[in-house]
């Protein structure tokens, strides 16, 4: 089980209603992608579920024993309490949706009585990628749920769900994780980061640990260096732009050339934050065209060297109206 760190109020208020006796049915964790609230569902449906099997392991947060019982079941997702539901994977590629088929298939846990506890849960994550099918076979169990059954939907965007399904469930909010707890998180994933990967990772991740984890091992901090002299320095004689370009259309660089087409529109709009009046305006003619190129690269299959070469013109272009 992954660790939780950060969402200490989220934690001590799903806590706190499961124990006051009155815990809802029917909660949406919602927030931006990648900031651990799935994790979270996770974890917590064990701390629920181990408790309610007692004794309870009291203490703040959620962490359960690895030796308890619960939590080995559920590793092996062998608990007769639980489910998840998730798009399935085949042949390595996972689908885009959660399918009616997987939501009838609760149907055994829905109509039998609780084995280890007084208490079911089903995690589903995330709740966006309901078919519609899916969403209303999920709704007719919300509107008539069983005794002592708790429902988790992990939810990106919440308006994206039946209006039926969120006005049968309570809405936790979660927000992008501090700059510190980032820190915690990326250390606890790979402790060989440099002071210089890390603190790259952390501004890529802009507080959700999974964005920041997607740019693992491709050397970011170099990626961010040359945006940071470009929009500094300016590249008058194109030199800097020239060598970026050829480094990265290497077909050996092509993970770093992905990385470099979110890097170079993310950096250009988190510049822009720092700006007013006109050097606002200019800074966000260049984000738009930036980002309308780097979106269409892939897809259209552009020249690599050509794209960088261009987006990094709008990096450089910065260095010419720094209000």
């Amino acid at each position: 089980m992954t660790l939780i760190l950060g969402h200490d109020v989220q934690a001590r208020t799903l806590m706190a209603a499961a124990q006051s006796g009155r815990m809802h049915h029917g909660w949406i964790l919602a927030g931006p992608r990648g900031i651990g609230k799935g994790s979270f569902a996770r974890a917590l449906a064990m701390r629920l579920l181990a408790d309610a099997a007692g004794p309870p392991i009291g203490g703040e947060g959620l962490s359960v024993p690895e030796n308890h019982q619960t939590r080995r079941l559920i590793e092996a997702s062998a608990h007769p309490d639980y489910a998840e539901l998730a798009p399935l994977e085949k042949d390595g590629v996972t689908a885009r949706n959660i399918s009616v088929d997987q939501v009838r298939g609760l149907s055994r846990l829905i109509q039998s009585a609780p084995s280890l506890s007084p208490r079911r849960i089903v995690v589903v994550d995330g709740a966006d990628d309901l078919e519609r099918g899916a969403a209303n076979a999920l709704l007719k169990t919300l509107e008539e749920p069983p005794a002592d059954m708790l429902f988790l939907l992990v939810s990106h965007a919440p308006g994206r769900l039946l209006p039926t399904i969120r006005s049968r469930c309570r809405t936790l909010r979660f927000d992008p994780l501090d700059a510190a707890t980032m820190r915690a998180v990326l250390k606890a994933s790979d402790e060989t980061l440099s002071p210089q990967e890390m603190d790259a990772l952390v501004r890529a991740g802009e507080g959700s640990p999974g964005q920041a984890l997607r740019y693992a091992g491709l050397n970011l901090s170099e990626i961010e260096q040359a945006l940071n002299n470009l929009a500094t320095q300016g590249d008058p004689g194109n030199r800097q732009r020239l060598a970026l370009a050829k480094a990265l259309a290497l077909k050996s660089a092509k993970p770093r050339y992905e990385a470099f087409l979110e890097r170079a529109p993310a950096f250009i709009a988190q510049a822009a934050r720092t700006r007013q009046g006109p050097a606002l305006g200019t800074a966000l003619d260049h984000w738009e065209k930036a980002r309308h190129l780097a979106g269409g690269a892939v897809i259209l299959s552009l020249d690599p060297a050509g794209v960088v070469f261009e987006l990094a013109g709008h990096v450089a272009a910065l260095a010419q109206e720094r209000a």
